[in-house]
C-alpha cells in the first residue's frame, strides 16, 4: 500500500513536471505573435482614430502618477490611461494626441479602447481594443452606429441620453445596456481630460 502510494505521488510529480514544461514551451512559442498581433492592432486603431497622422512618438507608456491622480481628483477612479502617444505629420509637427484608454467599469470587465484628439480639442473619434460585453446588447459600443456618435465632437466632457440625444456633448444610450454605454462615456472623459492634463488645461 505506502510503495503504492509512492508511485502513484511519483507519477503525479512527473506529470505536473511535464504539464509545466510544455506550457512554458507552448508560451515561449507563442507569446512573440501575440504580441505582434497586438502591435499590429494597436497601429490599426491609431490610424483608424487619426488618419492624418504619419508617425507617433511615444509620451509615456504604463502610468503617469500625476496624471493618474489627476483623474482621481476628477471623479475618474475606474479608468486608467495607459498610454499617450504625438500624433505628427510628415513633418513632424504635432497634429494631437492618440490615447489609449482601460475602463473597469463595463458589464464584462474591462474595456479598452484608443481615442485621438486634435490640437483644439477635437475627438477624431474612439477604436475599440478589448471588449467582453454581453453579446447584442453590451457589445454594440463596438459598432460605427455608436462610436461614431463621439466622432468629430469638439465638447469638454459627454453624457448619455435614454431620450435621443439634441445637443453636441450627448449620445444616445445603448438600449437595455446602459452598463457599458456609462463605462464608455466616462473613459473617452477621462480620455479628454487626459488631453487637456497633457496641454496644461487640466491641473492635478
Amino acid at each position: 500500500m505506502k510503495n503504492s502510494l509512492i508511485r502513484d505521488a511519483m507519477a503525479l510529480t512527473v506529470i505536473t513536471l511535464v504539464a509545466g514544461f510544455l506550457l512554458g514551451v507552448t508560451y515561449n512559442i507563442t507569446k512573440d505573435p501575440i504580441a505582434e498581433q497586438e502591435a499590429m492592432a494597436k497601429d490599426e486603431a491609431y490610424q483608424t482614430v487619426f488618419e492624418d497622422a504619419v508617425s507617433y512618438e511615444e509620451v509615456f507608456s504604463g502610468e503617469d502618477e500625476a496624471l493618474e491622480a489627476c483623474l482621481d481628483e476628477n471623479g475618474y477612479t475606474a479608468q486608467s490611461i495607459d498610454e499617450v502617444m504625438e500624433a505628427l505629420d510628415a513633418d513632424g509637427n504635432l497634429l494631437g494626441y492618440v490615447m489609449t484608454v482601460t475602463t473597469s467599469e463595463g458589464y464584462g470587465g474591462d474595456i479598452q479602447f484608443a481615442m485621438g484628439v486634435t490640437l483644439d480639442g477635437t475627438l477624431n473619434g474612439i477604436s475599440i481594443l478589448s471588449i467582453s460585453e454581453t453579446a447584442g446588447l453590451g457589445m454594440r459600443a463596438d459598432t460605427d452606429d455608436f462610436k461614431d456618435q463621439f466622432k468629430d465632437r469638439n465638447v469638454e466632457s459627454f453624457i448619455y441620453t435614454k431620450n435621443g440625444a439634441t445637443e453636441d456633448n450627448e449620445i444616445d444610450a445603448l438600449s437595455g445596456a446602459t452598463i457599458t454605454t456609462n463605462a464608455m462615456t466616462n473613459g473617452v472623459n477621462a480620455g479628454l481630460l487626459a488631453f487637456r492634463y497633457e496641454e496644461g488645461g487640466a491641473e492635478s
